[in-house]
Parts: structure tokens; sequence; C-alpha cells
């Protein structure tokens, strides 16, 4: 399993920030190797990926989601794997955008890219693209203000 950590400062408000994150179906506008991501509702989703070639479809949920602070998720199928992204007010007009993950590859060629660095370079260079996307537009294309307590919390 590989734990990635990568962080972006971009020019917008937090709230413009955490607004474009929740819209999950733009991903692959800057998630490289991202052909698509269908919300199924508030907090399902179903992804479809091209990897070196080979197209893995999996679902996940998000477990936990906070206006302008956090949305965490985990995989239900496919391969293994759960994070959470962050949003950090830096003033007025910046934000830090942090993500953490944790990846279990699944197949040989993606166990191989992993321990080659090739899935801490992708999430680094989703980062920056996320940065290029949401200052180009300088707004967000869309927004999902509700609120996902934790699993366990009793609310």
């Amino acid at each position: 399993m590989s734990s990635i950590t990568e962080s972006v400062d971009v020019q917008v408000p937090v709230s413009t920030a955490y607004n474009q994150w929740t819209q999950f179906e733009t991903f692959p506008a800057f998630m490289e190797g991202v052909v698509e991501v269908r919300q199924i509702d508030d907090t399902h989703m179903h992804w479809v990926t091209r990897v070196g070639g080979a197209t893995r479809e999996f679902d996940a949920t998000v477990t936990e989601q906070h206006p302008d602070e956090r949305v965490a998720w985990k995989s239900d199928s496919g391969p293994t794997h759960a994070g959470v992204v962050t949003f950090h007010r830096l003033d007025d007009d910046t934000t830090r955008v942090t993500a953490q993950m944790d990846i279990d590859p699944e197949g040989f060629a993606e166990q191989v890219g992993d321990k080659l660095g090739v899935l801490h370079r992708r999430v680094k260079g989703d980062m920056r693209r996320f940065k290029g996307f949401i200052e180009e537009r300088g707004r967000e294309t869309g927004a999902w203000r509700g609120d996902v307590p934790p699993p366990g919390s009793g609310t």
C-alpha cells in the first residue's frame, strides 16, 4: 500500500476551490487517466479509469464531507484506495488544497508503476492541473454544499 500526500496553493477563495472539488464529474478535465466519473447520488460515484492501456471500473463512497473543509472517500470495489482532500484558507483569495491517499495498486503493472513513483507523479500532476483548471476559470462549475458526517458519528 502506498501513501501519497500532495498540496497545491490555488489563487481562489476556499469556497471556490471546495465547490469545484465537489463536482466529481469534472475530474476527467484535470485528472490523468480518469475517463469518467458518474455521480450516482450524494455520496456514491462510479469511476472509469485507463492506465497503461488497462481500463478499470470501480465504485467509491464519500465517507465524510464538510463544506470548505474536507472531502473523504473510500473505494467500494476495484483497487483498494481511500483518501481525503482538505481545504485551508491562506488568505481571502488563496487556498491550500491537500490530497492524502492510501492506494493498494491492483495487478502487476500497477504495482511496478507504484514502485517506480508513477502514482506519486500522477497525483502531483493532477493537483497542478486542478490549480490550472480552477484558476483559469476563476469560478467553480457548480457546487454541492451538503454535509456528510463521518461513519459512526451518530449524526
